[in-house]
């Protein structure tokens, strides 16, 4: 039975699914009719979900960012593009992408509760797993395993920096300064904020400036919705009067960590994909050298012995 506190997140749940189709067809809330969404399937994965994420109780809930899919759906209105306007409308604020897998890939429901659940979207944060769970749908494709997978463990404390995000295509932005006159150490210090405050990817590339004095271009490629934020870093922690930015697309490979048992231990690796073929697994750096220093092996053979293990 749910709580009283699951109750009112489900109910709320529906009231927001409500406002949203409402905003879609101009007209009042107590007005509009929930189609594929008022199903009883909807009705038990939202209140399911509801107790589920109660039973659980987890302090902190991360999602990855959504890869919608694309092409069209059949829906009470007809055939509609994906993401479908619902679904649109209630992944306002979170990171999406669409992929080469041209079906429906999060409904409505589905983005409802991603939406209301995750405190935040990104790569896995540093974490100890305790237990992983699997969801599987009834639709197959040939590329992309129709499944939920949940991670359930303690939070670590490593900073994970994020890593690229899986999606081939998404839209990020690039912020850029010049610096001349700041003292070097600070540039580690600086790297290691904007790291925290969401950036992609920090770099800094020697430059010769106006009156012959060599400075560092400062680069920084950061979600969007997160340049504020890396703006308000570089103004806070370097010597910088002025910022660039501007928006690109960045296409990235798929990309998981899987652990792989070797004659040495489990080495975690860094497989990369493409359509769905594997196009690079690369044995985490950090792991060879423990296991090297561990063992007095070179790195270099750890990582041999370690991609000998591999198998596709």
């Amino acid at each position: 039975m749910l709580s009283a506190p699951a109750r009112d997140r489900a109910k709320a749940m529906f009231e927001r699914l409500a406002a949203a189709e409402a905003t879609i067809h101009q007209m009042p809330v107590d007005q509009v009719h929930l189609h594929e969404v008022g199903a009883i399937d909807s009705i038990i994965d939202i209140v399911g979900t509801a107790f589920a994420m109660e039973w659980v109780g987890a302090e902190r809930i991360v999602c990855s960012p959504l890869n919608v899919g694309g092409g069209m759906v059949r829906t009470a209105h007809g055939l509609l593009p994906v993401p479908a306007p619902a679904t649109l409308a209630l992944l306002a604020d979170a990171p999406v992408y669409g992929g080469g897998v041209q079906k429906e890939l999060v409904t409505p429901t589905g983005a409802l509760i991603a939406t209301t659940y995750a405190s935040s979207f990104g790569p896995i944060p540093a974490m100890t797993i305790e237990r992983v769970g699997y969801g599987a749908g009834e639709r197959d494709d040939v590329f992309t395993p129709n499944v939920l997978r949940v991670l359930v463990g303690e939070e670590s404390g490593i900073e994970a920096r994020p890593e690229a995000v899986s999606g081939p295509n998404e839209r990020v932005t690039i912020v850029e300064c010049e610096i001349d006159d700041m003292n070097p150490q600070i540039f580690g210090v600086a790297m290691e904020k904007l790291y925290a405050a969401g950036a992609l990817e920090v770099f800094y590339i020697p430059v010769q400036m106006k009156k012959n004095r060599p400075g560092t271009l400062l680069t920084v490629i950061v979600p969007p919705d997160r340049r504020a934020a890396i703006a308000d870093v570089i103004f806070r922690e370097t010597t910088t009067i002025g910022l660039r930015h501007h928006d690109v697309q960045r296409e990235c490979l798929a990309r998981e960590c899987v652990s792989v048992d070797t004659p040495l231990g489990a080495i975690r690796f860094k497989i990369s994909r493409r359509d769905g073929r594997v196009v690079t697994a690369t044995p985490e750096f950090d792991d060879c050298a423990r296991i090297a220093a561990a063992r007095q092996l070179s790195v270099r053979d750890v990582q041999r012995i370690a991609i000998q293990s591999y198998i596709p």
